[in-house]
């Protein structure tokens, strides 16, 4: 059984999505993209999951197909 320690989570800039992604660390991951974007922010995408789940969810989120729940 896989662990759920993967969020994933929407990059923000207002309330426009400006990307989505995964991660086991949130607070590491918006320090990285503010870097790029200051005034951006991550918004988490439901509940921790397993690394394979994120996968799945960011290569749908990419191609444009709606999550099959969030």
């Amino acid at each position: 059984m896989s662990n759920r320690d993967t969020f994933k989570y929407h990059l923000k800039q207002g309330n426009k999505i400006i990307q989505s992604g995964i991660t086991d660390d949130l607070e590491r991951r918006e320090q990285e993209h503010q870097r790029k974007h200051p005034t951006a922010h991550i918004k988490q995408v439901g509940r921790k999951t397993t690394e394979d789940g994120a996968r799945d969810w960011e290569d749908n989120q990419s191609k444009g197909t709606p999550p099959g729940g969030n």
